[in-house]
């Protein structure tokens, strides 16, 4: 997560800290009517809370019983779900006024989430596939604790699909985030999952991940540029920007806020970041963006904003020049090579120009383009950066 660069949350609670608050939670939804004791469980009654399926959209005869356990007999309602457990032999177990037991599945959230937010907070998240029972039971049992509580906003994220298969362990088709960091830089993956809307399902696939790789290579590499030429000229900028580039600037900052305030649409925003990164590179780089008047000022007023934009999407590195030689590094990895083999390339494709033996030449460039790696040739020389791998490259186009 530290890599991933998402920030600590503020508390970690455990629920074996939080007994107290669950049990009296649980005594004050028994003492408001909404919940019944059977030997030494209690259950929370739906019947007796109306508005059971508010969040989910189902209705009570759709509901089925708690999907992880049979029907038990004993409930009054099939969907009726367990707020406490009596023990069983073997397992933990906490003295309770119904005997000693331990928490259902749903109470402890509620419990905890009140003692910390209160019974009234702003937002709530979790998987697609907590709507239900999960969240749905947490509302109901939290309102029947205390009729003021609220979630402002529900924030549920879609699943990371394998090949359009949802990734879970029983189909053997996952991988940790540690395996994937081990080839892909971390700010590359964070890219890559901000490239699709939360809600959305994610499919994670080599070509979708090595084209985040080079994004985020391009977008460090735009930046870098700027401040090696920014650095040259930090003194006696003027104030004032050329109107074509407030345009650019002012239609960037109105699509970020538009966007990330239409539910955090992040794939818009990504979007967003191209015609900035144009314009400085073409301000860099061609012939006609260098001769712009006030084209440092420009340049300076461009970077700002990219760089603030990435700062709230948490997609800023420590240093730019750090991010561009881990991402050639990861790239080396994945292509099974080493810098010094590279360069080795470089110096015979040289050759071979030299010679004017055009085949043997192209055959090299390909050669490498195939395992990731692209040449840049400038009037300074060949450099060489991490690119999309050829074969992957093909398939994108098959693709679309």
């Amino acid at each position: 997560m530290v890599h991933l660069q998402c920030l600590p949350p503020s508390v970690e609670p455990r629920v074996s800290d939080h007994m107290p608050h669950i049990i009296d939670m649980i005594k004050q939804i028994v003492d408001n009517g909404y919940a019944y004791r059977v030997e030494g469980d209690v259950f929370f009654s739906v019947e007796n809370f109306p508005e059971y399926g508010q969040l989910s959209g189902r209705k009570l005869e759709d509901n089925r019983a708690g999907e992880r356990v049979a029907v038990d007999s004993r409930k009054r309602n099939p969907a009726d779900f367990a707020l406490w457990k009596s023990a069983k032999e073997g397992e933990p177990f906490w003295e309770s006024p119904w005997g000693p037991g331990r928490p259902g599945w749903h109470i402890e959230c509620s419990a905890m989430s009140a003692a910390y937010l209160g019974y009234s907070f702003d937002i709530h998240g979790g998987g697609m596939d907590l709507v239900f029972p999960h969240h749905e039971n947490e509302i109901a049992q939290s309102c029947a604790a205390c009729k003021q509580s609220n979630v402002s906003y529900w924030i549920h994220n879609g699943f990371v699909t394998v090949d359009s298969e949802k990734m879970s362990k029983s189909l053997g088709n996952f991988f940790t985030i540690r395996e994937v960091m081990d080839l892909y830089h971390p700010l590359a993956l964070r890219l890559f999952l901000m490239g699709t809307h939360y809600r959305s399902p994610i499919n994670y696939s080599d070509v979708l991940l090595e084209s985040a790789s080079e994004r985020i290579f391009y977008i460090y590499q735009t930046l870098h540029d700027c401040e090696n030429v920014l650095s040259q000229h930090d003194k006696g900028l003027q104030e004032s920007i050329p109107p074509e580039t407030l345009n650019v600037i002012n239609k960037f900052h109105n699509d970020f806020s538009t966007s990330m305030s239409d539910d955090l649409h992040t794939p818009v925003v990504l979007a967003a970041l191209s015609d900035p990164l144009k314009t400085i590179n073409d301000l860099l780089h061609t012939r006609k963006g260098k001769k712009q008047a006030m084209r440092i000022e420009s340049v300076a007023a461009l970077e700002k904003i990219i760089r603030n934009v990435l700062s709230v999407l948490g997609l800023m590195p420590t240093s730019y020049s750090e991010a561009l030689q881990q991402l050639r590094e990861m790239a080396l990895k994945r292509a099974k090579l080493t810098e010094d083999k590279i360069l080795q390339k470089i110096e015979e494709r040289s050759e071979a120009r030299k010679n004017k033996d055009y085949e043997k030449s192209d055959a090299i460039r390909k050669d490498l383009a195939f395992v990731g790696i692209a040449l840049m040739d400038s009037p300074d020389g060949t450099s060489w950066r991490p690119a999309i791998p050829l074969p992957l490259q093909e398939q994108q186009v098959a693709a679309t």
